[in-house]
This record gives C-alpha cells, sequence and structure tokens, in this order.
C-alpha cells in the first residue's frame, strides 16, 4: 500500500511537470533556445554550436559559457524524441519529478518517518517552486536533483560504511557542479557542513573518506583548470554586485568625511561594506513577499500570484522549525546547516531573492513544513482543514497558471518567435536576404532552433564577431541578417512585443 502511495504521488508529480509543457511557458526563452540548439548540435555532429567538438568544461553559447550538464541531458533527449519544445524540456521535468522521490528517501533517511515523508514529497510534488523550475529548460533544476542525490547517498553511506554509496555521491555531486553555476559554490560548503556534523562517525571511516575525497577529485579534475580562467569568472562578473565600485565609493568617501583617521579607516573599510552587501543580499531570499505572497520579480520564475511557498505552508513551517531546534538532533543540524548555505551562491548577485539561484534549497522548505504538519495532524479537525487549504492553494496557482500567465508573462518568454520563423520560412524564397531586428533579443539562435538548421552549414557560413567581454555576435548567416539591415530584404520587426514581418 505504502509502494502504491508514493507511486501516485510520483505520477501526479510527473503529471503536473509534463501536461503541456511545450506550450506553458508559452515560449522558450533565449538559453531554452541555447540550451536546445547546443543540445541538437551535439545529438546530430558531436559538437557544439561553434564547431567545438564534445565540450567537458564548458559551452561557449552567447559567450556566457553554459556549463555542460544540461545541455548533454537534452542532447539524448533530443535524439530519442526529435528537437522540440518538449525534448528540450524534458531533462528538468524529469529531474523536478524525481527530486520528489529524492525527497522521500531523504526523510526516511533523516529518521523522521514515513509519515513526514509522504507529506514532505507531496508537498514537494504540488509546489508552485518546483513546479514552475521544473517546467522549463532551467540548469538549476536539474543541478538541485543532483545536489539532492549527492547529499542523499552520502547520508546512506555514512550510515551503512558502503565504498558503493560514497562513489555514488562523488559523482552526483560533481554532476550538479557540471550543471549550475551557483552549485560550484554549494557543492562544497554542504560537503563540509556534512563531513563536520558526521565527523566523529568518518573518523571511523577514514579509507572510505579518502575514497570519497579522490573520486570527487577526479571526476573534477577537468574542470579546475577551467575555474582559474576569466571565461569561468565571465558569468559571475556578469550577475555579481562585487565588481560594482559603488561600495568603494561609500567608503572612501565616508573615511574622508571622518577625517581619514585610523579609526574611520578601519569602521568604514570596503570590506565591511561588501559584508553588509552580501547580509542583505543574503536575507533578501527569506523576506515573507518572496516567500509567500508574490514570489520572484522576474516572471519567468515565478507567476507572482503566489509566493515560492504556499501562504498556507507558513504556520507549520513555524513549527517544524521549532520542533527541530529543540530536539538539537544531526538532522536538525543537517536541515539547518542546508537551509542556512543555500542562499551563499545566490547572496553574490545583484538580483536578489532570486528563485533559482536559490532553489538548491529544495526539498529543505518542504521537509521542515512536513515535520510542522505531522504535529498538526494530531489535532482532529486539522485533518480535513490541511489537505482543503492545500487544495485551495493549489487550485488558486493551477487556474492562474493556465489560463492568465501565459499571456502576462509572454514578454518574459520572448514569445512570438517561433511564430516569427514559421512565417519568414513561407515568404524568405520571394525575397534575395531576410534582415531580423535584435530588439527581442538574441534573434539568431531562434532560426537556427526552429528551422533545424544544420550546424555543419551554419558553421561554414556565419559571420560573427566577439567582444571584449567574451560575448558573441551574429552578423548574419546563409540569407539570414540580424542588426544592420543590408538592403532590399524581407524585414522582421518587433514592436510593441509584437513581431511585425513586411518589405517595407
Amino acid at each position: 500500500m505504502k509502494k502504491l502511495i508514493l507511486l501516485f504521488i510520483v505520477v501526479l508529480a510527473f503529471f503536473l511537470r509534463v501536461y503541456k509543457v511545450d506550450e506553458v511557458p508559452p515560449s522558450l526563452y533565449w538559453d531554452e533556445a541555447s540550451l536546445g540548439y547546443n543540445a541538437y548540435s551535439i545529438a546530430t555532429t558531436l559538437h557544439d554550436e561553434h564547431g567545438e567538438f564534445l565540450p567537458i568544461q564548458r559551452f561557449m553559447a552567447f559567450g556566457d559559457y553554459k556549463p555542460p550538464g544540461y545541455i548533454y541531458a537534452a542532447a539524448v533527449s533530443i535524439k530519442l524524441f526529435g528537437l522540440s519544445e518538449f525534448s528540450i524540456r524534458l531533462p528538468s521535468v524529469l529531474a523536478g519529478t524525481l527530486l520528489v522521490v529524492v525527497c522521500y528517501f531523504l526523510v526516511k533517511e533523516l529518521g523522521l518517518g514515513k509519515k513526514s515523508a509522504f507529506i514532505a514529497s507531496t508537498i514537494l510534488a504540488i509546489s508552485p517552486w518546483s513546479l514552475q523550475m521544473s517546467r522549463a529548460a532551467f540548469e538549476g533544476n536539474l543541478a538541485t536533483l543532483f545536489s539532492g542525490l549527492g547529499i542523499l547517498f552520502f547520508l546512506i553511506a555514512v550510515r551503512t560504511k558502503s565504498v558503493s554509496r560514497y562513489l555514488l555521491s562523488s559523482l552526483f555531486f560533481a554532476a550538479a557542479m557540471y550543471t549550475f553555476n551557483s552549485h560550484r559554490v554549494f557543492v562544497p560548503l554542504i560537503i563540509t557542513a556534512l563531513g563536520l556534523i558526521y565527523l566523529k562517525d568518518i573518523l571511523n571511516q577514514k579509507r572510505k573518506l579518502i575514497v570519497f575525497g579522490l573520486a570527487l577529485i577526479f571526476l573534477l579534475a577537468p574542470l579546475f583548470p577551467y575555474l582559474t580562467t576569466k571565461e569561468s569568472r565571465l558569468r559571475f562578473e556578469e550577475v555579481s554586485w562585487t565588481k560594482d565600485l559603488t561600495p568603494i565609493e561609500l567608503s572612501n568617501r565616508r573615511i574622508e568625511t571622518d577625517g581619514n583617521t585610523l579609526l574611520a579607516k578601519i569602521i568604514h573599510n570596503r570590506r565591511v561594506i561588501w559584508g553588509q552587501e552580501f547580509l542583505k543580499h543574503y536575507f533578501d531570499h527569506f523576506k515573507a513577499d518572496f516567500l509567500f505572497i508574490s514570489g520572484d520579480i522576474n516572471e519567468r520564475l515565478s507567476t507572482r500570484t503566489v509566493g515560492v511557498l504556499y501562504l498556507i505552508e507558513l504556520p507549520f513551517l513555524l513549527i517544524g522549525l521549532y520542533f527541530l531546534i529543540k530536539n538539537k538532533s544531526k538532522t536538525a543540524a543537517i536541515l539547518f546547516a542546508w537551509l542556512i548555505l543555500s542562499p551563499v551562491p545566490a547572496a553574490m548577485a545583484r538580483e536578489t531573492p532570486h528563485a533559482l539561484r536559490f532553489l538548491n534549497v529544495l526539498p529543505v522548505f518542504q521537509i521542515i513544513t512536513a515535520v510542522g504538519i505531522g504535529l498538526a495532524l494530531k489535532i482532529k479537525y486539522l485533518k480535513f482543514i490541511i489537505p482543503a487549504l492545500y487544495l485551495l492553494s493549489f487550485s488558486y496557482y493551477i487556474f492562474d497558471y493556465y489560463n492568465f500567465y501565459p499571456t502576462r508573462s509572454a514578454g518574459y518568454w520572448q514569445y512570438g518567435y517561433k511564430e516569427a520563423v514559421k512565417e519568414v520560412s513561407r515568404l524568405e524564397d520571394q525575397y534575395p536576404c531576410v534582415w531580423v531586428t535584435e530588439d527581442a533579443g538574441r534573434p539568431y539562435i531562434y532560426f537556427l532552433l526552429y528551422n533545424k538548421y544544420p550546424p555543419e552549414k551554419y558553421w561554414a557560413n556565419r559571420n560573427v564577431s566577439r567582444d571584449w567581454f567574451g560575448f558573441w555576435t551574429v552578423h548574419n548567416f546563409d540569407k539570414y541578417y540580424f542588426g544592420t539591415n543590408p538592403g532590399t530584404c524581407l524585414k522582421v520587426n518587433y514592436v510593441d512585443n509584437k513581431f511585425i514581418i513586411t518589405d517595407l
């Protein structure tokens, strides 16, 4: 019976993530298109869009140097099902579904019981946060599955003293670091925390720990040289506040105002201001508005009608937190370490709170909430009220998600590119060239993707350049021109969030 319940939860999770996934969200946004075409190129030629053979460290893509994990997962999907929105998003669908299974076994491994395991996995199955991330090709969603598996197998390895479990843990931790940049910070932090929590147990398993460490180093060896390059720092510097001059200028002004004394230089040291900035961005991720009311300000990452958690979960989250704090167990230490360390990578970025960069916290919130619900269910009448409130919250979210969210968020998803490419394909034979505006962002990738343009042909006739930061600009390929209008062409403009095709 218990296996059937878990199967039902997993089937529900999969259905909620896969149903109309090629239609909602309404379009592939540019990073999805880039992941998709690079995966298509790998699946058909074993080279990326720039002609590089099976990249291991990174994919150049737009010049943003994407980690390779999701692209290889999507390449398998595309090989099996062909190039489509469905196949590009399928790895994320499966990652979100499998995380529900991981959540169930994590709760059991943490000693919180089967009841809490069923509750936590059900909460995660219908979570607006997980659903939002699992229905688009978000690298962070796949990396979150890998990190979760790494943690799960580490806990099992410590308990069973199994070398194979340690090896699996190292494999999944490494996979997370090859999949999303934030996990290159989070994984070392959580491994350190787990090591400290289980220090006594690990000291009795020194040889197995050495195997774990050596396996992890071996798996990450190709990545280490890359992490020291300018390329690897590019994405970090693009999104991070640490390169802003404002804290330095503020420090200098305050020191000058206070007379350039030694005390002023200590109090107003730029490192103090950087610390304050970090804490500000860190605690942004625990704001009630983000967690329970309206979610992420970016409508790709949130519907903005609910928080990343349901409001109904707030009291049970607090009850669960109180229970865990009171018990002072290793289970509590693991969950709190996971919770506290998860926002660290996201806190280094300008845009906070950020639902994708903080996604590695899943399924901690759901596990703690499940503990609180388990305690609350001891009150008889709550056995009916809690499920009813969850059903109401979920129904409100899912109805909006399918009926209103696609229209409301269309601009965030670069909606219209697919239709524009289809219409251009119908008309282009009548014109010597096609000019496409760049106002909607990175048009070339959509013409490659939706035309299933052969990568070898693209390499041979493209005209590209790179700026000082390493970003690629595709000026033209074949008869398609971007940015500069070469003359009498079929023209694709973008006005008021609509593509307009004309020969004028």
